[in-house]
C-alpha cells in the first residue's frame, strides 16, 4: 500500500489486483490520485495499493483466501480517519467483501474502511455506474463552452465495463446518441444507438458471458456490427469518450478523429490518451478532459459514501445523482478558471494539473510539511512565496519541484 499524501484528508485510492502490478505502478497511479482527489473539492488524500496477484482462472473460494491474508496485514495501516482504500482492475464488490468481512474480524469494528461495499452493509447507490455519470457531467459542460450539448450528438465510447456502462447510459439520457463500444477483440458499432434498458442490462451480461470479448453483442441484436481487432476511433462521431484502458488513443486515432471533425475529447479511463494524441488534441484547439478531471466521478462518489457511513446515513439515488452532478460542474469550473487565469483558456490538462496542484501544496505549506521561502522567478523575476501561486505561469514548475522533492510516500 503506498500512502502519499493526507494534506487534505485521509489516504483514499483503490487496490488493484493484476499480474503487471508493481511498486512503481503503485507509486505513480498514488501520485496521480493526490490531484484527482484534490479536484472533488472531498476532504481524501492520495493513496494506492495492491497485488501481482491474478483473479483471473481463481476459484472463489481461492480468491476469498487470498483477500482475507492480503487484509490480515493491511489491516495494521488503514483506517476510516486513515486511509480508505476502494476496488480497481480485479477487485470488484465481491472482493471489498472479502476484505471488509476480514477488517472487522480481526478488528471487531464495523465502519466506513472500504468503499465500494455492498448495498446491505454501508455502500452507496449509483457507485457502479458513478465515474461513467460523472464523465458525462463533465463532458456537458465542456459542450457548454462551445454554445452545444450532448443531444443529438453521435458518441464513441471504448469498453465495456462499469465506466462504459454508465457512460452509455447518462449519454443517452442527455440525448446523444451512442453508437460504439469496444473490448480485447475489437469493437461494435451499432448505428440504432445503444440506446435501450435491454441494450444496457446486456452490457452487464457480457461481462459475465465472456469476459474478453465483446463480439457477444452482435449475436443479441444482430443489427449492429463487429469489427474485429480494430478500435472505435475510426468512425466519425461528435463526442469520444475512451473508458477502457490506459494509452487506448494513440496519435493515429487522434488524427483520426480530428479529421473527422470530432468536438470533444473526454477520458473515462486513466490516461486513455497517450501523450502523443493529447498534446495532438491541444494543438489541434479540440477540448480535451483529461482522466484526472473528467473520471473523477467514481472516488468523488466513494468520498460520498464515506460521508454516509460517518453519518449513519443512507441517501437515495436521486440525492447521490445531483450530488455526483454538482461535484463535476464543480471540477469542471475550477479546471476552466484555473486555465483561464494562468493564459491557458481552454486548456483542462493545465487548469485541472494546476487546480489540483495548488491546493494540495498550499495545504501541505499551512501545516509545516514544505518550508515557505521567498524565491525570484528564472523569467521575469518577480517575487513570490511557494505558499500561494501568482497569475504567472511560469511559478508552476518550481512549485512542482519543491513539492515532488518534499513529499516522499509511506510504502506499507
Amino acid at each position: 500500500r503506498v500512502q502519499f499524501n493526507s494534506a487534505l484528508g485521509p489516504y483514499k485510492g483503490g487496490i488493484r489486483f493484476h499480474p503487471k502490478v508493481t511498486l512503481s505502478t503503485l507509486k505513480f497511479l498514488a501520485f496521480e490520485q493526490i490531484f484527482k482527489n484534490s479536484l472533488t473539492t472531498l476532504p481524501m488524500g492520495g493513496g494506492k495499493g495492491g497485488s501481482d496477484f491474478d483473479p483471473n482462472g481463481k476459484s472463489n473460494n481461492e480468491i476469498m483466501k487470498f483477500c482475507q491474508s492480503f487484509m490480515t496485514e493491511l489491516q495494521k495501516y488503514i483506517g476510516a480517519d486513515t486511509d480508505v482504500p476502494a476496488g480497481d482492475i480485479g477487485v470488484g464488490g465481491r472482493e471489498v467483501g472479502f476484505m471488509f468481512g476480514q477488517y472487522k474480524r480481526i478488528r471487531d469494528e464495523f465502519v466506513g474502511v472500504l468503499t465500494g461495499k455492498g448495498q446491505n452493509w454501508g455502500g452507496s447507490l449509483v457507485r457502479p455506474e458513478a465515474t461513467g455519470f460523472g464523465l458525462c457531467y463533465f463532458a456537458e459542460e465542456m459542450l457548454k463552452v462551445m454554445g452545444t450539448s450532448f443531444k443529438g450528438k453521435r458518441v464513441a465510447i471504448s469498453g465495456y465495463g462499469n465506466v462504459a456502462w454508465g457512460a452509455v447510459m447518462k449519454a443517452s439520457q442527455l440525448g446523444a446518441k451512442v453508437v460504439t463500444i469496444s473490448g480485447p477483440d475489437g469493437y461494435i458499432l451499432d448505428e440504432e444507438g445503444i440506446n435501450t434498458k435491454e441494450k444496457w442490462d446486456y452490457m452487464l451480461e457480457m461481462l459475465v458471458i465472456a469476459k474478453d470479448k465483446v463480439e457477444t453483442y452482435v449475436k443479441k441484436f444482430t443489427s449492429a456490427k463487429f469489427f474485429a481487432g480494430k478500435r472505435p476511433w475510426e468512425v466519425p462521431v461528435d463526442v469520444a469518450l475512451p473508458c477502457a484502458i490506459q494509452n487506448e488513443l494513440n496519435g493515429d486515432d487522434a488524427k483520426r478523429l480530428v479529421d473527422n471533425k470530432v468536438l470533444i475529447v473526454a477520458e473515462g479511463s486513466n490516461m486513455g490518451c497517450t501523450p502523443e494524441a493529447w498534446h495532438f488534441f491541444v494543438e489541434k484547439h479540440i477540448p480535451y478532459g483529461p482522466g484526472k478531471a473528467a473520471n473523477a466521478g467514481g472516488v468523488a462518489t466513494s468520498g460520498l459514501e464515506m460521508s454516509q457511513n460517518s453519518m449513519r446515513l443512507k441517501w437515495t439515488a436521486e440525492e447521490v445523482d445531483k450530488k455526483l452532478h454538482e461535484i463535476m460542474v464543480s471540477i469542471f469550473k475550477n479546471c476552466y478558471d484555473t486555465a483561464k487565469e494562468f493564459g491557458f483558456e481552454g486548456n483542462y490538462v493545465v487548469g485541472a494539473n494546476i487546480a489540483g496542484f495548488k491546493k494540495v501544496a498550499d495545504s501541505m505549506i499551512d501545516q509545516g510539511f514544505v518550508q515557505t521561502v521567498t524565491i525570484r522567478c528564472k523569467r521575469c523575476d518577480a517575487p513570490t512565496r511557494t505558499s500561494r501561486l501568482c497569475s504567472r505561469s511560469c511559478f508552476i514548475s518550481l512549485l512542482f519541484q519543491t513539492f515532488v522533492m518534499e513529499q516522499i510516500p509511506f510504502v506499507q
